[in-house]
């Protein structure tokens, strides 16, 4: 995998959104042998809940949540098939395994900055779980989201390397 710790990414293209009570019910559904809502191979998910859509636009704020509410559930996940997470803050060294294991990727989006991270949805559709409102499974269509490489393929830590004073873009990147 090209994709490294420190990289930063604009992301363009489908990414499913869902939060932990979404997560809870797609692990419990994985569990009985029951499809997910969509098909995990490749995709990402978006740890988010918007807020209601204002006139005009597609969805309401849309900033990342703390991602290790989802630590319990997101290894089942990747072995799923998902390929990414995009969250904010540290994963768990269970999460950290998974991500190693499946070759997949944990992206950090800004937190605090939902307002601006929402005009990057350009279509965004409840697919899931309607009843639980903010945390329900979303379609969204995302062009040049900005996220950043916090766990790779590699085994490497953003968040690590930030704490050993090595945190930065990687110079071949630039």
């Amino acid at each position: 995998m090209s994709v490294r710790c420190g990289d930063r990414v604009l992301l363009s293209g489908v990414v499913f959104s869902a939060r932990d009570a979404a997560h809870k019910r797609m692990v419990a559904a994985l569990e009985c042998g029951e499809p997910l809502p969509f098909d995990p191979a490749g995709q990402v998910i978006y740890y988010m809940g918007p807020s209601p859509a204002p006139p005009g636009r597609v969805i309401g704020a849309a900033g990342p949540t703390t991602s290790a509410r989802m630590d319990v559930h997101a290894p089942a996940l990747y072995e799923a098939g998902i390929k990414a997470t995009i969250g904010k803050g540290p994963r768990s060294e269970a999460v950290r395994r998974a991500i190693v294991e499946h070759e997949a990727l944990y992206l950090a989006a800004i937190g605090g900055a939902g307002a601006l991270l929402s005009r990057c949805i350009k279509e965004a559709a409840v697919i899931a779980y309607a009843e639980l409102g903010p945390e329900a499974v979303r379609r969204l269509v995302v062009e040049n989201l900005p996220v950043i490489v916090v766990n790779d393929a590699h085994g490497d830590d953003l968040y690590e390397k930030a704490r050993q004073g090595q945190a930065g873009a990687r110079a071949d990147e630039e």
